[in-house]
């Protein structure tokens, strides 16, 4: 992909014209920041994207949220203003589709009390409906845009790669080996929160430094301690901040790859800049203001990162999480099969670490998938479902660390407390509720959290806990004796045929136990018949 430098303009009115390539659909993503507001414009064609340029306004909503933990009107009409020049923009080069245009929000509009507000505000003001962006969001993005150029560079392919970006609020961090994640999380941890805590205390300068560095050092601790120093590691640091240091150090403005920094030259600029004051630092390397209060600490931290791991280069790249957005509209599937697989990987490290049987598990999700795949003209879900069911059935039985007792509802509160690489909290609600009812009673209106669901996901819940109900029956003794099934409905039943299963009335009593949920919901019981 290639990506153009990001360029500081108050009423939008850059020189932006689309080519006249056939096949070529423009499209816009917008990132509503904690410090800033840019918007990307692109175009797509046979699925590849061509970033053509990126506009950028400072708007601190971060200083608000992370002071006061609200976004002050001022701010709001603020943002207005800005995303209203967007828009007249895009109106004026013929990009009206609200397909081609997706606008999002991370941990600033995320953690404001008075979020809804804000984003209704938006919506009125501008017509952009906004989509505040869950950290599991973000993670992926990082994955789907930061993926192909680890695979391009061999030396990183053979390698940990720890990709790192420390925004306004929050830190993001995602190590990968290959194509396997070893570490997915979100530290509270943000250039603008690490100011906005020194200056609430009151701190000297010289005591501010050692604040930050302290917090720093309690997340450099956790991801040390998550990606051993063996096999060779590079540090890879995202987002602007990071690409203003290339340009300060090398007078590059717009890298179309992968830079290596000396970690020592990084850590020296990032000491000058955390000496030298916000509008100084804006003058000299002619940045907004808002960039300027971030880009010491975001600095400071690349660097001890990367001398952690004893490493003499700090790596940068030029993708942002804009890229992935634009890459996820390129692509027909949200999911891509490499990030499926991980999700379902991060599941399976869940259930070893709670000891459960993993030969069911497996079987379980097979006959579930199989069951999905044969009843999809009745259930109308799609991939996306059919992945959270494969993970609800590797999970169903994790409960049993805790208790036999019960275990369905262990389960459910062992799922809803971990992290799982590539889900956010909505999906992961939904897979527990899918654990909590894969066996005992069905849903009912006593059951609160259940009925603090939307309608749209109760009934999800139950198309996708009915089907596991019966999966979960076809392997009640734990065998995996049960393979290769068929299904085809006949006179009101689903008929599940078995070839050479001999003696099915064990797997017929957890029919009629399990059963009546897929009955209620799909209305049709199910009968088993061996085949020979």
């Amino acid at each position: 992909m290639n990506a153009k430098n990001e360029r500081d303009t108050g009423n939008a009115a850059a020189p932006f014209a689309p080519t006249d390539r056939p096949g070529a659909q423009p499209v816009a993503v917008i990132d509503i920041g904690s410090s800033s507001i840019r918007m990307s414009l692109a175009e797509i064609r046979d699925g590849n994207v061509r970033v053509l340029d990126t506009l950028q306004q400072s708007v601190a909503l971060g200083k608000d949220v992370f002071t006061c933990g609200s976004i002050h009107k001022d701010r709001i009409e603020e943002c207005v203003r800005v995303l209203r020049s967007f828009r007249k923009f895009l109106d004026e080069h013929g990009l009206r589709d609200r397909g081609a245009i997706r606008a999002v929000a991370t941990t600033a509009v995320r953690e404001a009390t008075n979020r809804d507000v804000f984003l209704d505000r938006i919506y009125m003001a501008t017509g952009f409906d906004v989509n505040v962006l869950s950290e599991a969001d973000t993670t992926r993005l990082t994955y789907l845009s930061m993926l192909p150029h680890v695979r391009r560079e061999n030396h990183l392919a053979r390698s940990t790669v720890i990709i790192v970006e420390m925004g306004g609020g929050t830190t993001e961090v995602l190590a990968v080996r290959g194509e396997n994640v070893i570490l997915s999380n979100t530290y509270r941890l943000g250039a603008l929160r690490l100011r906005q805590t020194a200056e609430q205390l009151r701190a000297p300068a010289a005591q501010t430094r050692e604040l930050m560095e302290n917090a720093m050092d309690r997340a450099i601790d956790h991801i040390r301690f998550s990606v051993p120093k063996r096999g060779g590691v590079h540090v890879v640091a995202l987002g602007g901040d990071a690409r203003y240091a290339v340009q300060a150090l090398t007078g590059e403005q717009a890298p179309e790859g992968m830079i290596g920094l000396p970690v020592r030259s990084v850590a020296s600029l990032a000491s000058k800049l955390l000496e030298t004051p916000v509008e100084t630092i804006a003058e000299r390397y002619k940045m907004p203001l808002s960039d300027a209060d971030t880009i010491g600490p975001a600095l400071l931290f690349y660097a001890r990162l990367a001398r952690s791991y004893s490493l003499r280069h700090l790596l940068v790249s030029p993708v942002t999480m804009r890229h992935g957005l634009l890459d996820e509209m390129a692509s027909v599937s949200e999911w891509t099969e490499a990030f499926q697989r991980q999700i379902l990987r991060a599941a399976r490290d869940i259930g070893r670490k709670y000891r459960h049987d993993e030969a069911h598990a497996e079987h379980v999700a097979e006959l579930s998938a199989a069951l999905f795949t044969d009843l999809a003209s009745e259930h109308r879900l799609g991939k996306r479902h059919e992945l959270l069911l494969k993970v609800g059935a590797l999970l169903h039985d994790i409960g049993t660390f805790i208790s036999t007792a019960s275990h369905h509802k262990h389960s459910m509160y062992l799922i809803q407390n971990s992290e799982l690489f590539g889900l956010s909290a909505e999906d992961l609600t939904l897979v527990a509720h899918l654990a909590r009812y894969h066996r005992r009673a069905p849903p009912r209106p006593t059951h609160v959290e259940f009925m603090a669901l939307t309608r749209e996901q109760r009934l999800e819940v139950c198309l996708l806990a009915g089907i596991l109900r019966v999966a979960d029956a076809l392997d009640v003794s734990h065998t995996q004796r049960i393979k290769n099934i068929s299904c085809h409905r006949e006179e009101g039943h689903l008929v599940i045929e078995i070839p050479g299963a001999g003696d099915l009335s064990l797997e017929d009593m957890a029919l009629r136990q399990k059963g009546p949920m897929f009955q209620d919901i799909y209305g049709m019981d199910v009968l088993l018949r061996p085949r020979e």
